[in-house]
């Protein structure tokens, strides 16, 4: 190769689970490291539908709940340009090659998945989509022949398994599957809940004013934003044990501004809390009010849909492909 050339960019794949709810949080520490993924990687999205089933859904709020997470991650900068976006249970090939892998796990394999065990605690009467879904999740991947799945340190025994299904199948049948490698993201700055600053900030918080959802009214998220819990130190200076609220705020300020804590602690040192909390909200609505006006735009387009079908066209040729060559491979064949 040239030196002047291009070099090809390395593959990564991502799930989204359809839970239709994001956080600021989620938005400053993941969504925005994803922005800076597509620019690196050639990044396969998909919405793990599919998956979401394992659990019993609602199906209306599922269907909802799908599309308007496509909505929102475009809308926070995810590129369909510099993506393939597309939606699990719309490529059959993905539950076809997890059957053939399937016939290649072992049941010791998945009794021992760590997010099983805790989850089948909590109901006995779980679902076979429970046990076997890491097997589906390991299709998914192994589909594209993807260089890298980023994930959270939690879901690394997923892309372990993965590994060592390609590993196995690739020994019995010849060389079929690139054999991926997790990437483990840098954990991005960690929101915590505005009136819990101790804890961070979940969809799941039990007060929800301490938790900003990205399609909040925006007068809610600055009366949320004007609430949160501070201190009587009277001082904006970042402190996490001692001033955990206002090291929040500063965070939120930090992440969305793009001044470093110094500058922001320099910027409002001669602020009370009032002032500094107003300087937080205007920024955070304003970044809310542009995701909100494009998801707006989007949610009900046909241009939402022209991009899903432009990615399950893609999505379909490739794991087609894997699909007829496992099938060659294992002797399903005339």
């Amino acid at each position: 190769m040239k030196r002047d050339e291009k070099m090809e960019k390395k593959k990564m794949l991502t799930g989204l689970q359809p839970t239709g709810v994001i956080t600021l949080g989620n938005y400053i520490g993941a969504i925005k490291q994803m922005v800076d993924y597509q620019e690196k990687y050639d990044s396969i999205i998909f919405i793990a539908d599919m998956h979401a089933i394992t659990i019993p859904q609602d199906p209306e709020t599922l269907a909802n709940n799908i599309r308007q997470l496509i909505a929102l991650y475009i809308a926070c900068g995810i590129d369909p340009k510099k993506n393939t976006i597309f939606l699990q249970s719309e490529n059959p090939y993905h539950a076809n090659i997890s059957w053939m892998l399937e016939c290649n796990t072992y049941f010791g394999e998945l009794s021992r998945m760590t997010q099983f065990k805790d989850k089948s605690k909590k109901n006995a009467n779980f679902s076979a989509g429970l046990f076997t879904y890491p097997v589906l999740m390991a299709s998914d991947i192994l589909a594209y022949d993807v260089d890298y799945v980023p994930v959270g340190i939690d879901q690394k025994q997923h892309v372990e398994i993965a590994r060592d299904i390609a590993i196995r199948f690739n020994k019995k049948y010849g060389e079929t599957f690139k054999v991926p490698e997790p990437l483990i993201r840098a954990e991005g700055t960690k929101i915590m809940d505005l009136q819990s600053p101790d804890k961070k900030m979940s969809k799941s918080s039990e007060n929800q004013k301490g938790v900003i959802r990205l399609l909040d009214d925006t007068a809610v998220i600055r009366k949320k934003i004007m609430s949160a819990t501070t201190d009587s130190m009277g001082k904006i200076n970042f402190d996490i044990e001692n001033q955990p609220g206002i090291s929040n705020l500063i965070n939120i300020y930090v992440s969305l501004s793009g001044m470093s804590k110094e500058d922001v602690v320099e910027k409002f040192a001669e602020s009370n809390y009032g002032t500094f909390k107003t300087a937080v909200a205007d920024l955070v609505v304003e970044e809310i009010e542009k995701i909100q006006k494009r998801y707006n735009d989007l949610i009900n387009s046909e241009e939402l849909d022209r991009i899903l079908d432009v990615g399950i066209e893609k999505a379909l040729k490739t794991s087609r492909e894997k699909y007829e060559l496992m099938k060659q491979k294992i002797g399903l064949r005339r």
